[in-house]
């Protein structure tokens, strides 16, 4: 796979190419400009099409090509019907592969589609813009898919979009944004796009449901809990009221994830539970495995630590088995804050330091390092490696503050407190405390 992001275009067709096109058929076809004009046409326009000195329109162009037993899309790219179904096919085999998180896959099919998809028309362009911007976010190439998504965003200012278009446009850039930490403006960016689906004439239930989703992660991460439940449960009645199984088992992931920062670790793991049994109807492998990342740190929390540890680690072979390194990486993280927390502080570190490599250059996962090193940070502590501890902590600091998350921040905060107190510095410990007092109530397992 190249690193060069390929971006399909939409090009008006050129009178110049299609008058040489016209001449070529007409020529081999044996026919003056006078007799394919005839009943219709003079020769003298005949000319000044071939000449490119005229733009005929569609239905112009049809009369045409019948004449010259072609097709308007030949006569306007140059291409046959075989090689549109066939950019049309490529196209379509790569959304399918997104959608099986297939997305080396969808890349290569885009890479073949690329040069054909520009010549037949927006709506195809657009598929493939968007597919394979969703690809490379994915695969972590978020500011790649960012470029994309901004040739998407000026493709659908015009004709034939509409205002759904543009507000799906709108959420993927979010998406991005939200990725690379810009939180405020994929808040900006989703409510955007509810506003332009609001005042539109169509509906698309599924994609106002998505926004809703993504946009309560937002609002998680600002620490505005009741804008982020209020976001859900819009998302969980749009699901209910389309019968969406899919949708209703993120709605509930993410209604878990709220209940649990609020403490509300029963309630959450209700919702978790039920996530997971919808996730197993449809065969998610990828989010059963999610959800028992989840279901591990809420039976630790619950005081179960053997069955978290069972969990976390069945959560670590369904990452394995799907393939996402990712996924792999926080179970292995959620794994050393239980052995942390149970004093085996040895195997936190092993733990931490893998998770670390396997999220090595995800700019898009900047939570879960920042949450990895500050376990680090506390398991090096715990074994009297205070250098390396107070590295690893600083580091832990610094992702966090890319977050622009307070309550992660004071996390790391109160690491280096305990730091300063191992190293006799009771003045700086409590300037430490006092500065994550606030905000520290926020930050959970």
């Amino acid at each position: 796979m190249t690193s060069d992001v390929r971006t399909p275009a939409v090009r008006r067709p050129s009178p110049s190419a299609i008058g040489e096109r016209v001449r070529q058929l007409r020529i081999a076809r044996g026919l003056t400009q006078t007799k394919l004009g005839l009943g219709r046409f003079s020769k003298e326009y005949i000319s000044q099409i071939e000449r490119g000195r005229a733009r005929p329109g569609p239905a112009a162009l049809d009369w045409i090509a019948d004449r010259l037993g072609s097709s308007r899309r030949f006569l306007e790219t140059g291409l046959s019907s075989s090689d549109h179904e066939q950019a049309v096919g490529l196209v379509s085999r790569a959304e399918a592969a997104v959608a099986a998180r297939e997305f080396e896959d969808a890349l290569t099919c885009l890479e073949h589609a690329g040069p054909l998809a520009q010549e037949y028309g927006p709506e195809l362009a657009l598929r493939a813009l968007l597919t394979d911007s969703t690809a490379r976010s994915e695969l972590g190439s978020v500011k790649e898919a960012l470029a994309l998504l901004e040739r998407a965003g000026d493709l659908v200012a015009g004709e034939p979009f509409t205002d759904v278009d543009r507000a799906n446009v709108l959420f993927h850039i979010g998406q991005c944004r939200y990725k690379l930490s810009s939180v405020p403006t994929a808040i900006s960016l989703f409510t955007q796009a509810l506003e332009l689906m609001r005042h539109s004439d169509l509906v698309d239930d599924r994609l106002r449901s998505r926004i809703y989703r993504w946009r309560s992660r937002c609002y998680r991460r600002q620490r505005d809990w009741e804008a982020a439940r209020g976001d859900v449960e819009a998302a969980l009645e749009l699901s209910e009221r389309l019968d969406d199984r899919d949708a209703l088992a993120h709605g509930y992931f993410q209604a878990s994830i709220i209940a649990e920062r609020n403490g509300q670790w029963v309630l959450a793991r209700s919702y978790a539970e039920r996530a997971k049994t919808l996730y197993e109807e449809q065969d998610d492998r990828i989010n059963v495995g999610r959800l028992l990342n989840n279901l591990g740190g809420l039976t630790f929390l619950l005081g179960d630590a053997e069955e978290a540890v069972s969990l976390l680690k069945a959560a670590f072979s369904v990452a394995l088995e799907v393939g996402s390194e990712p996924d792999a990486a926080q179970a292995v993280s959620s794994l050393a804050q239980v052995h942390l927390r149970t004093g085996e502080v040895e195997l936190a570190e092993e733990q931490a330091r893998h998770a670390l490599r396997l999220l090595e250059g995800r700019v898009d996962f900047l939570d879960e390092q920042g949450n990895v090193q500050l376990v680090l940070g506390r398991a090096l502590l715990e074994q009297g490696r205070l250098d390396e501890a107070e590295q690893a902590i600083a580091q832990s600091e610094a992702a966090f503050e890319q977050l622009s998350s307070s309550s992660h921040r004071a996390a790391a905060w109160t690491a280096q407190a305990e730091l300063s107190i191992r190293r006799g510095d009771q003045d700086q410990a409590l300037k430490l405390y006092r500065r994550a007092a606030e905000t520290l109530q926020d930050f959970r397992f």
